[in-house]
């Protein structure tokens, strides 16, 4: 099997990724490399953190990990660089606010999710108390029924039926 070089991986892999986002097949036609090549070279891209859009769909349509990872990318670049980035990305620095915005607001709606459980959990957790101690109170009380009515047979069985004469 032939060895491709790094310069030419790293020029078909930067082909893939934004601005340019060439379908695999085009590349695979071009470069004649096969796509499963091509696809494991992506997916190994992936692996690594690189943003790698699946196919040729725009950038409102890639994966929220690819989104992400464009956010975390970015979070600490000025205005400036963001532009730039974005530029050099194919971007537009409203789409990369819109996904920052929708990341953190992610983020949010799980702590208060998280405080709504913590919240019920503490409000069942009272419940089975309470339901705990009742349940104790109606076993004892069943308990000196069952004594009382046992105690009841045995004074029958020795003084007999009294109450009937």
């Amino acid at each position: 099997m032939n060895q491709v070089s790094k310069e030419l991986k790293q020029s078909i892999l930067q082909r893939m990724m934004p601005p340019s986002n060439e379908p695999v097949s085009q590349i695979a036609r071009e470069s004649g490399l096969s796509e499963t090549t091509l696809y494991k070279w992506k997916k190994a891209a992936k692996a690594q953190g690189k943003i790698m859009p699946d196919g040729t769909q725009p950038a409102e349509r890639w994966s929220t990990r690819d989104k992400f990872a464009i956010v975390v990318e970015t979070a600490a670049l000025s205005e400036i660089e963001l532009s730039e980035y974005c530029r050099a990305k194919g971007l537009f620095v409203e789409q990369v606010e819109a996904w920052r915005d929708a990341c953190m607001q992610a983020n949010g709606g799980i702590a208060e999710q998280a405080s709504k459980l913590q919240k019920d959990l503490r409000t069942k957790e009272q419940e089975v108390k309470t339901l705990s101690r009742e349940l104790q109170r109606k076993e004892a009380a069943l308990a000196e029924t069952a004594a009382l009515l046992v105690l009841r047979k045995k004074a029958q069985a020795i003084w007999g039926d009294q109450g009937d004469e």
